[in-house]
């Protein structure tokens, strides 16, 4: 799979995560959009259309757990694969978050950048492996 033309949508509230993710994103050719919290990423991953999200848990206005749950909620989102990534190493945030539909769940404290590169290519074939659901047949 080429990702020359991937969009990663980066969601956390730390500036300094952010742009250092980017940057690491950028030189293995994705293209990169950022959220500081969870309304702007709901509004981004609705407008955008990106093929991955990265989610960070605790963050202002709404928490990842509860931008999760609203992606897989809406019919333009649903399909976009989402890794969590946080700094919450508790099992009940992994488990809420596998059980919304994150496909991965990133600790910050304990990944290096690139093996969440790893991840988002892994997560990005296994979207690609899948097929499509044949649309309804029209009346």
């Amino acid at each position: 799979m080429t990702d020359s033309f991937k969009t990663v949508l980066l969601v956390d509230d730390d500036l300094t995560l952010r742009e250092m993710y980017a940057e690491r994103f950028k030189a293995e050719g994705f293209t990169v959009d950022t959220a500081h919290d969870g309304e702007d990423a709901l509004v981004k991953a609705g407008q955008d259309n990106p093929n991955i999200i990265l989610l960070d848990i605790m963050m202002p206005k709404i928490n990842g757990l509860d931008v999760l749950k609203k992606l897989k909620e809406q019919p333009e989102t649903k399909d976009i694969p989402v890794i969590v990534l946080t700094a919450l190493i508790q099992d009940r945030e992994r488990e809420e978050a596998t059980k919304l539909g994150a496909v991965d769940y990133v600790v910050k404290s304990e990944t290096m950048p690139g093996e969440v590169i790893e991840k988002i290519h892994h997560a990005l074939d296994d979207t690609a492996a899948k097929p499509e659901t044949p649309a309804a047949p029209a009346n």
